[in-house]
């Protein structure tokens, strides 16, 4: 077989290369236009901000928007409301709407306390404002519940499922699973002391007084 040689139409610097034909001169008319690129989006979304209502009833601006969504599911117009932007509620449809929410009043009883809360009068509407007081304080009330059974569980991890106190051994087997060496017998003493109030170490720490230990520190 003969030697592979540089043929006509190769680069002489690549002979087995074939070289590309030129590409074609465009004049900047002939160009097509270019395309504007999507204006950026902002980087995070900016959070909806608190009414003066939603911070005296102590609730973030979703849970308001929530209970106002709600609302106006029931909302009607009265004549005797006619300055209430939001509209008003009857009185009847109290239960439904907090039942909609994820709220129902526990039995008749807290029904009765609510509509007396709400429409003391006995109007038989209710308008917005006294009906998000009433949405709120049971939100924070299912909150504050949670928060409870997270402190049990927690006071349980120390005693092992039982009703406690916690003792002294439950606290070194703590500090033992944790690793914590320098958590020696008189520092976990006086951690018990601390939280009895300093009944005596062989009292222990009661559900109670953990509870309050948890409250004072922050934790939850």
């Amino acid at each position: 077989m003969g030697r592979w040689t540089a043929q006509e139409g190769t680069d002489h610097r690549y002979p087995y290369r074939t070289r590309r034909p030129p590409l074609p001169q465009l004049n900047p008319g002939d160009m097509p236009p270019k395309r504007r690129g999507a204006p950026a989006s902002s980087a995070t979304p900016k959070k909806p901000r608190q009414s003066k209502l939603a911070k005296e009833n102590d609730i973030t601006a979703d849970e308001e928007n929530e209970i106002k969504e709600v609302f106006h599911l029931f909302s009607t117009t009265s004549a005797e409301f006619a300055n209430e932007k939001e509209g008003v509620i009857p009185r009847e449809d109290v239960r439904k709407a907090l039942i909609a929410l994820g709220l129902p009043p526990s039995d008749s009883s807290e029904l009765h306390s609510i509509l007396s809360a709400v429409d003391p009068t006995e109007t038989g509407f209710v308008p917005y404002a006294p009906f998000l007081s009433v949405a709120a304080a049971k939100l924070r009330s299912r909150s504050d519940e949670a928060m409870s059974a997270e402190v049990d569980a927690a006071f349980h991890l120390f005693t092992r499922g039982t009703d406690g106190p916690i003792t002294l051994g439950h606290l070194r087997r703590i500090a033992r699973e944790l690793k914590e060496d320098n958590l020696g017998d008189e520092l976990l003493r006086d951690m018990i002391l601390e939280a009895n109030g300093g009944a005596s170490v062989n009292a222990g720490v009661t559900l109670e007084q953990f509870h309050d230990v948890m409250t004072r520190a922050g934790v939850f």
